[in-house]
């Protein structure tokens, strides 16, 4: 019999409606609600790019098997369409009845070319004709040809031009660059902040692109294209060179949504949908300007803190001690570090020292995901140009940071770093470095495992754990892991480490039935997890018969939920969580109650097909005591938050935990930042009493 199943890609949709709700609510900071709602449009276009993108893709090729929720590809399209809509309604709605009226009242203005006085109108036309107009170029439109190639997620003005003299009519299409601002500054006085929209300004002034013609109507647009193209491996000589390929044809593959103003002008929306071709499913008509994500640049603007939240720097570690060596802190014992609540500065530290240090012969390492500018990437280039033996597992496969990772892998390799290119037929999504350094004529391994990618970006606004190592067990699985997955060895089970695609799934289905087992028997039994998401079938499977036999199972599932909770059947001991807050919950932590000999993971997977059967994932045993107090402390935590949580409900939508009647109530985040910040003041309290004199050389 079919176990309850939510669809995947509606999940999502009402996840990413938690997301939007943070930007409805009025208790918010302002420019922190215009954070969330354009993070909601950006989630919606990689949303597009990747699964509605796979979905089409699905139709198209006639498949019509329904999913384990029964929705086959076509009825899953049409319900996603139709709940989009509304969610795009609702963004549209906040955005011009509520945010811009409230920005506007706070001195922050988004102007209409109309709005602008003489002086404004004078500034706006020099930076168009000084910044802006060198860089387009304007494209013919006839529907009897092949039509112009639009670029994804690009800005897009569609022209219905008069020629003066003859007054025949004709299209045109002016792209613009993503090198472009899309909010134009204009001078509005002090303690003000004013700004045009670059496709506004453009069209304003486009006649002067096209001499000896009248540009009657304009409109905004903007396509996105299928993004989830697969890398052909097996046909791949050169990985690198086919990575560049898939770059250049997801520019300009086939069009899963065209965003275009309600408004826009009837001929050019039907010359906008033949240029692009978009089906009527795949045209979403909006109410205001294409493209919400942009307006996260509003966020950072100078001068207006008061309209954001304080911020919460990341502290330092108590058990780091100011300007020692990682090597000896390490050594001294193992280190766990919470981040963004505790910085990520060891980390950077601890790969800095490793780059100079002379009793450092070799760093192996994996990258997925790294920073613009990168303290990381620059610690391992020095390290090669210092003659260490460098290795970098360089992920050309991660969705999105392709080009980047082209980049990085390029400068390390010019540096004298030995790259590979990932796993063939696989994703490589641990998170793992490893340093071996001689000591007394031995030589030592040091070991950062986490959930988190090596980006010190992201290690300030995403919640993850760190885990940093010398014992011997960890250095060993440390080298087997790197002879596996650069050598072509077997990634066998190790003495500690628990990697996917081998091990990581059946000793998960272990310990769920292993607690199932236990509350058969009597016993006390319980489950805490915390993951991005929830889908493959067989853990769902695993803990829907854990509930039966009556677990007590907490999910905290940022994301994508599969699992139907509250079915008296199957899940009536299974809650479900969700916190969405300022830091993107990140972290992976699992725990399994063991008859009370705890057992407590962190991991670089979700509970995802993806994850434990076709990516190269780490899931780490945390064994020191005190350690494993914290995290199952942090777990608890976030399932006491009653000011940023919600409850999932069977339909998949979500419902936010009531907050108490009195008092503020518990909100996790900032529980561990205050948390984090009193042990950092401690720590440097006990240090100041502490007198340590100096002694003379020997």
């Amino acid at each position: 019999m079919p176990i309850p199943y939510i669809n995947r890609e509606l999940s999502w949709v009402e996840f990413n409606q938690r997301v939007l709700n943070e930007a409805l609510r009025e208790d918010l900071p302002l420019l922190e609600r215009v954070k969330f709602l354009a993070i909601t449009a950006s989630n919606l276009d990689e949303f597009f790019q990747v699964r509605i993108g796979g979905l089409m893709a699905m139709k198209r090729s006639g498949i019509k098997k329904p999913d384990l929720s029964g929705l086959t590809p076509t009825a899953n399209l049409n319900a996603l369409r139709q709940r989009i809509l509304r969610m795009s309604d609702e963004q549209y709605t906040l955005f011009n009845q509520s945010l811009i009226p409230a920005l506007r009242k706070a001195g922050i203005l988004a102007l209409n070319m109309n709005d602008l006085n003489h002086e404004q109108a004078a500034q706006a036309l020099n930076a168009f004709e000084d910044q802006i107009s060198p860089l387009l170029t304007p494209l013919a439109v006839d529907l009897n040809d092949q039509p112009p190639a639009v670029p994804a997620l690009q800005m897009v003005i569609a022209c219905r031009l008069i020629e003066t003299e003859s007054e025949t009519t004709r299209f045109a299409l002016i792209t613009i660059p993503d090198s472009i601002s899309r909010l134009v500054p204009i001078n509005a006085g002090s303690n003000a902040f004013a700004f045009v929209l670059v496709e506004d300004l453009v069209a304003a002034h486009a006649e002067q692109l096209f001499p000896g013609e009248k540009v009657a109507a304009t409109t905004a647009f903007r396509v996105t294209r299928n993004g989830d193209i697969a890398v052909q491996e097996e046909d791949a000589t050169d990985l690198a060179d086919e990575m560049e390929e898939i770059l250049s044809a997801r520019r300009f593959a086939d069009t899963v949504r065209l965003e275009i103003r309600a408004d826009a002008p009837k001929d050019l929306a039907s010359m906008i949908q033949k240029v692009t071709a978009a089906s009527t499913a795949e045209i979403y008509r909006i109410a205001g300007p294409p493209g919400l994500a942009s307006f996260m640049d509003l966020v950072f603007i100078a001068d207006f803190d008061h309209l954001r939240d304080a911020d919460w720097p990341g502290q330092s570690s108590p058990s780091i001690v100011p300007g020692s060596s990682m090597f000896e802190t390490i050594a001294s014992g193992d280190l766990m570090l919470f981040h963004p609540y505790e910085s990520f500065e060891p980390v950077l530290r601890l790969l800095e020292e490793a780059a100079s240090d002379p009793d450092v012969i070799a760093i192996k390492q994996v990258l997925y995901r790294t920073a613009k500018k990168s303290r990381i990437i620059n610690a391992l280039i020095k390290a090669a140009e210092n003659g260490k033996h460098v290795t970098v597992l360089v992920e050309l496969k991660a969705r999105f940071d392709e080009a980047r990772n082209l980049d990085r892998a390029d400068e390390l390799q010019r540096a004298g770093a030995q790259i590979v290119y990932g796993v063939k037929g696989l994703k490589t999504h641990a998170k793992i470095c490893m340093i071996v350094r001689r000591e007394a004529g031995h030589l030592r391994r040091y070991v950062h495992l986490g959930t988190g990618n090596y980006n010190e970006t992201t290690s300030r606004l995403y919640t993850d754990i760190s885990y940093l190592t010398c014992k011997a067990d960890y250095g060993n699985d440390a080298s087997l892991f790197f002879n596996a997955v650069t050598g072509r060895s077997k990634l066998l089970r190790f003495q500690r480490l628990v990697p996917a695609p081998t091990a990581m799934k059946p000793m998960l289905l272990d310990l769920i039935s292993g607690e199932a087992e236990r509350a058969r028997q009597g016993l006390p039994a319980r489950i805490m997890a915390k993951v991005n998401s929830l889908q493959d079938p067989d853990i769902i499977a695993a803990l829907y018969d854990a509930s039966r036999a009556g677990v007590e199972i907490k999910l905290n599932i940022r994301g994508i939920c599969c699992l139907k909770p509250g079915d008296p059947k199957h899940s009536k001991n299974i809650e479900v969580i969700s916190v969405i807050d300022r830091f993107l919950e990140h972290a992976r932590i699992f725990h399994f109650l063991q008859g009370g000999d705890s057992e407590v993971y962190i991991a670089s997977a979700d509970w995802m097909t993806r994850n434990l059967e076709k990516r190269v994932e780490l899931m780490i045993p945390i064994a020191e005591p005190t350690l494993k107090r914290r995290l199952i402390r942090i777990l608890e935590t976030y399932f006491n938050d009653e000011t940023q949580a919600s409850r999932i409900l069977p339909n998949g939508s979500s419902t936010r935990v009531t907050k108490p009647t009195r008092g503020k109530g518990l909100r996790a985040q900032e529980h561990f930042y205050q948390q984090a910040k009193k042990a950092a003041k401690a720590r440097e309290h006990e240090r100041a009493m502490t007198f340590e004199p100096h002694r003379p050389a020997d």
